[in-house]
């Protein structure tokens, strides 16, 4: 598929918009939707206070008697690095405030499936729980609250997934997303809901007394905020101003030398000095790492590496995390592969009758990497997919991802409603969705989905579009402007890290790494030879002398002690 670059344009509104941030960085700002210097604050003071969450005077009041009354607790999580870094923060929390008695179990994805099911309420009901407490799931899981309710089980609800038309009878909803919900922010991950509910915990356990009758220590939970940057940034949630702080903070401790054994552990063997780590490292390094768990075998591994103080221990399981990405990896550039070839096959760039909504199947790939394998075809081909893979002989769960203009879940949300049959389940996000049909129903769901993706998207949404601020000066090619960048995030979702693009001359180029170019680039009018990568593109032609526009980011390499600027290179193509 084509892509092409396109400056972004931008109307500063009024001499005085954000006047005492640096030029360079105000129309970056404002093209991020920036309108106040209250917005780029980062301390914890600006956070949303927990007690605008709806429901959570009830949810702490159920914990805060389980708390007292030495009650056994049970977190039931997902098996994504959102649901681990929920599990891990949550039990440590609780832990923290005097709770005497918890667990945790998390669905093993090949024998469970998503979220509280009545099969999972049936394994927890064998550790006698007297309240489970889902994090990153459980509002969709009707089914699974009224098994609970029946055994006389209590069942908290954390969530932040949207709602379905039903909600679970569970003796409290803590989730942003609930229709209603006045929570100023609708973006948390899962993990910054529990985060939430732990702070509003504290606050209520110190106003009933807790800490002083018994001379407890009252605890730092902002010592979580590693976790809650790790989920949040994993998941892949927009970075609005409050998720922005809670990232930035949780950054902030693991730069210092401050975060949990585990998390030093899996930055080591991705090979990163947690002294200078950005978001994109949390969500590129240590987030696949984590999922590689739940992804191939059991996410226990993941959380018991969030959950062990011991460092030596801590290594143990980063290196099993590491293997099973190194597995993850290898399955996943052959589904790729396979994929690719069956989408060529379709001349997807000659034909305009070739499907808008993609959707995939191979009886042989791997159920937990197909979320992966839809999020590489709709970079490529820029158009929604949907990965699919054999659960058993008569069921195929499916993983979506989507482009701007189609909210994923309200499309399958549409096609449920039309053809009520079609689909079983379903959940997700705007960007991201899973599902279950019957396999005998495949081909007809690919024409449904398709039908319903042509109704939002049309041709001009379908181009590969790489927006950028515009091209950078000779006199902004030096590190202190790369550094003023990385400052001025943290960058992700939403929110996304500045590209530039410029005119250039190769000056040399080489092959590193599986897959990289190295590159020297000299920019048009200029005599500077400049460092540059791009990564996972050795295979498009590249000559030296070779005149091209190319899209990049301002990064710092470090290498034996010496900092250099280097450009990451996202895209070029040949200059006009």
């Amino acid at each position: 598929m084509t892509k092409r670059i396109v400056r972004k344009t931008c109307a500063l509104p009024g001499e005085d918009y954000l006047a005492n941030i640096p030029a360079l960085l105000r129309p970056i700002y404002a093209n991020r939707g920036i309108r106040s210097e209250r917005e780029l604050e980062k301390s914890l003071e600006h956070l949303i206070k927990p007690d605008l969450l709806g429901n959570i005077d009830t949810a702490t009041h159920l914990l805060e008697t389980a708390i007292r009354e030495r009650q056994s607790i049970l977190i039931v999580g997902d098996f994504d690095a959102d649901g681990a870094t929920s599990t891990a923060l949550s039990l440590r929390a609780l832990t923290m405030l005097g709770a005497s008695h918890v667990e945790y179990l998390v669905p093993n994805r090949f024998e469970y499936g998503y979220g509280l099911t009545p099969e999972i309420v049936a394994e927890a009901a064998k550790r006698q729980p007297d309240l489970i407490m889902t994090v990153d799931n459980g509002v969709s899981s009707v089914q699974g609250v009224a098994a609970a309710n029946e055994l006389g089980i209590t069942v908290l609800v954390t969530d932040h997934h949207l709602p379905g038309e039903t909600l679970p009878a569970a003796a409290a909803i803590v989730n942003p997303n609930l229709r209603n919900e006045c929570f100023p922010s609708k973006h948390l991950a899962g993990v910054g809901v529990a985060f939430y509910v732990m702070l509003a915990l504290r606050a209520r356990l110190r106003d009933s007394g807790w800490f002083s009758e018994g001379a407890r220590q009252e605890p730092n939970l902002a010592e979580l905020l590693d976790l809650v940057a790790l989920g949040t940034v994993a998941d892949v949630v927009p970075l609005d101003h409050n998720n922005r702080i809670l990232v930035e903070q949780g950054l902030r401790r693991i730069r210092a030398g401050k975060s949990i054994p585990g998390i030093k552990a899996l930055l080591q063997v991705a090979g990163r000095d947690h002294r200078y780590i950005n978001a994109s490292d949390l969500g590129f390094c240590v987030g696949p790492r984590l999922n590689a768990a739940g992804r191939l075998e059991d996410m226990s591994i993941g959380i018991e590496c969030l959950l062990t103080n011991d460092e030596s221990r801590a290594r143990t399981y980063a290196a099993q995390l590491d293997q099973l990405n190194h597995e993850r990896r290898a399955i996943e550039s052959d589904m790729k592969a396979q994929a690719v070839a069956e989408l060529e096959a379709l001349h997807l760039d000659d034909t305009a009758d070739m499907p808008i909504g993609l959707c995939l199947y191979n009886p042989e790939w791997h159920q937990g990497v197909i979320g992966i394998l839809a999020s590489r075809i709709k970079d490529i081909w820029h158009r929604p997919v949907i990965a699919f893979a054999q659960a058993s002989e008569t069921e195929l769960k499916g993983s979506a991802r989507s482009i701007p203009g189609l909210h994923i879940r309200d499309a399958l949300d549409a096609v449920a409603a039309r053809h009520p049959e079609l689909i079983q389940k379903f959940g997700g996000h705007a960007m991201a969705a899973g599902l279950s049909i019957h396999a005998s129903d495949y081909p007809a769901f690919q024409h449904a989905f398709d039908q319903e993706v042509r109704l939002h998207l049309d041709e001009g949404q379908l181009q590969g579009v790489i927006q950028t601020e515009g091209a950078l000066a000779s006199g902004d090619f030096v590190q202190e402007t790369a550094r003023l960048i990385a400052n001025a995030g943290p960058w992700g979702q939403h929110f996304s890290e500045p590209l530039f693009d410029n005119a250039f001359t190769v000056v040399s180029q080489r092959v590193v790494g599986d897959n990289h170019l190295k590159l020297q680039l000299q920019p048009e009018e200029s005599h500077l030879a400049l460092d540059a990568i791009a990564f996972n593109q050795a295979d498009v032609t590249i000559t030296p002398g070779q005149k091209i526009q190319a899209a990049y980011k301002l990064d710092i390499n470090r290498f034996r002690g010496m900092e250099s600027l280097q450009l990451v290179v996202e895209y070029f193509e040949p200059a006009g």
